[in-house]
């Protein structure tokens, strides 16, 4: 009967072991660096999913239990072959939903639609999954993007629909972004290092990219200078009105 326990414990610690495996993206070998989000949206888009699969594996155990107990108390006891079963069907069910339902890769063509947030979450995904294609120092480029992309869809989130900046932001993220890396990708593997009229494939897509980074932090700060100018306009209001801290705290002693 302990050997039958420990059994069990083990098959049960296997399927959540893979669970891990699985969270973290795939198949995990000593010192592999395990790949993680880039921003903050695609962040949440993959946690929205893996809730969605922590509650169907949650209903799917319930159910295995429920029809395990009802079997042992109607038809026969289970014993160690039904013991067995029920471990074997917790851990396939382990298994399933590790996998299902997919974190979705959005295609070209939606990453500049939807609302402000879903723009952000698609373009991070997009990037996300063009990583492994890409030079190491692309990569890092890739990874300061989704920090500017969460930003850039905080402003996005507070300006008029009608700012001029917004077509600005949608060709950068839903068409200069994509194009330069399918652009780089079009080209074979063994050729990107090859230097062609100056630069190689990998150091014109770094380039281009940085390029890129630098225009979204520009367009970030134009749609953040109204709120800017706002604040210090307050700011100087304030000041006239009240004085400073000191003038401040003479009001409140009286």
């Amino acid at each position: 009967m302990v050997d039958t326990t420990q059994q069990s414990e083990r098959i049960v610690s296997d399927a959540s072991r893979s669970l891990k495996i699985q969270r973290s993206g795939g198949t995990h070998r000593p010192g592999q660096r395990m790949g993680k989000s880039i921003g903050k949206g695609s962040a949440q888009e993959k946690a929205r999913v893996w809730m969605n699969r922590a509650k169907y594996f949650a209903a799917a155990v319930l159910a295995i239990m429920a029809t395990s107990f009802v079997w042992g108390l109607i038809i026969t006891p289970l014993g160690f072959t039904g013991l067995m079963m029920t471990v074997l069907a917790v851990v396939v069910a382990a298994f399933v939903f590790a996998n299902f339902p997919k974190v979705k890769t959005p295609k070209r063509a939606e990453l500049k639609q939807g609302t402000p947030q879903a723009m952000v979450a698609n373009t991070e995904l997009w990037l996300e999954a063009q990583r492994p294609a890409l030079p190491a120092p692309a990569v890092k480029v890739v990874e300061q993007l989704g920090v500017q992309l969460d930003a850039l869809g905080l402003q996005l989130e507070t300006v008029d629909a009608g700012h001029p900046a917004i077509n600005d932001v949608r060709e950068l993220v839903g068409e200069y972004i994509p194009e330069t890396i399918d652009n780089y990708r079009k080209i074979p593997e063994h050729l990107r290092a090859e230097k062609h009229t100056g630069k190689s494939a990998d150091e014109r897509l770094t380039d281009s990219l940085g390029r890129l980074s630098s225009e979204i932090d520009r367009v970030t700060r134009q749609m953040a200078e109204g709120a800017m100018d706002d604040l210090a306009i307050k700011d100087r209001y304030l000041q006239y009105q009240y004085g400073g801290t000191d003038a401040l705290g003479d009001k409140s002693a009286d």
